[in-house]
């Protein structure tokens, strides 16, 4: 299938991009490039040994995407398009609403004019809030708790509206836990701009010298070392994740969910233990308060994404590791 991915320069977008190509499909990317570079475009190409086509333009841009539909060679759309940090969000809450719902409508509009039918959406375990309990099920309702996670809710409820309109929409929507991790050949990774909001690019720069120390947001929660508990998911396994829900797409009209995770939680020292076996040295670290909104433990239940799309992670937090070194070694200052 030729496979549009919006977004697909960012860091789970480039991994799909490049599982995508292996496994023989032709892929066209758009992206803005606000929070990632045309670089790993370039280097997925190399991995791949193929080219893939891509337009560096906002999703928003109704014009632009139209005429990319126009030709009639798409044949379905990963959605990796948006504004992802947490504590930006709650900051610049207007930024986000714009960004994540405009984006999403403007592409709904085009693929609706052209008749493509099939979408799977980039998701978020945000959607969840806080679920009462630490193991994740699809079937809980969707309470999230900030901005960010409020637009991952609202797509999913306007793809469950336009699923329901009748026009023979299929919707595969992929919660994910937290992607960890880069290809083990070290060409791509996850490269933040600015300071990291999630913890392993923050490890790997503490590592390689680009930040002095780890700060640790807690160490009093109620888990076996105090501090916070998380279901990390090497981004290769969320990739084939991907692959695995293009190929079992929901019957028409439908949109369902799924949990993309390993199925079990880390704590944050366990991670920070993980990465000192990976680099072969120490990880500087100070605790500090907790962080407003963070949860003591929360993991993926993912047997629904193993039953019906037949897909389970295969990698351990030991390889997500060990690859996000590799990465950020050959790599310290990421693309740029």
């Amino acid at each position: 299938m030729a496979i549009l991915l919006t977004g697909g320069a960012g860091y789970v977008g480039s991994h799909t991009a490049l599982a995508l190509l292996r496994a023989g499909h032709d892929v066209v990317v758009v992206d803005n490039l606000e929070n990632s570079s045309a670089e790993s475009m370039h280097r997925v190409e190399e991995l791949a040994g193929r080219s893939l086509t891509f337009g560096q333009f906002d999703v928003r841009d109704t014009d632009r995407l139209g005429k990319l539909f126009a030709d009639g060679s798409i044949d379905a759309v990963v959605h990796f398009a948006g504004l992802k940090a947490v504590g930006e969000s709650v900051a610049e809450p207007l930024r986000y609403y714009a960004n994540n719902i405009g984006a999403t409508t403007s592409l709904l509009a085009a693929m609706d004019a052209a008749e493509v039918r099939q979408l799977v959406f980039s998701s978020s375990a945000t959607v969840y809030g806080d679920g009462g309990e630490p193991e994740y099920v699809e079937s809980m309702p969707r309470n999230p708790v900030n901005p960010y996670g409020q637009t991952k809710a609202m797509i999913e409820r306007i793809l469950e509206d336009v699923a329901a309109s009748g026009r023979g929409f299929r919707f595969s929507i992929l919660r994910y836990f937290n992607p960890v991790g880069a290809d083990e050949s070290g060409r791509i990774g996850e490269d933040p701009r600015g300071v990291p909001n999630n913890l392993v690019p923050f490890v790997a720069q503490v590592a390689v010298g680009r930040r002095p120390e780890l700060l640790v947001f807690g160490d009093d929660y109620e888990t076996a070392d105090g501090t916070g508990v998380r279901d990390y998911i090497h981004v290769a396994d969320l990739a084939d994740g991907h692959l695995a829900a293009l190929a079992s797409m929901p019957a028409a009209d439908r949109a369902v969910a799924y949990n993309l995770g390993v199925g079990r939680g880390w704590s944050v020292l366990d991670v920070v233990t993980a990465f000192e076996k990976a680099c072969g040295r120490p990880i500087p670290r100070r605790v500090i308060g907790r962080r407003a909104g963070d949860l003591a433990a929360c993991w993926a239940n993912p047997a629904k994404a193993r039953a019906e799309l037949g897909w389970t992670a295969r990698r351990s937090l030991d390889d997500a590791c060990a690859d996000a070194w590799r990465w950020q070694s050959a790599n310290p200052s990421g693309y740029s």
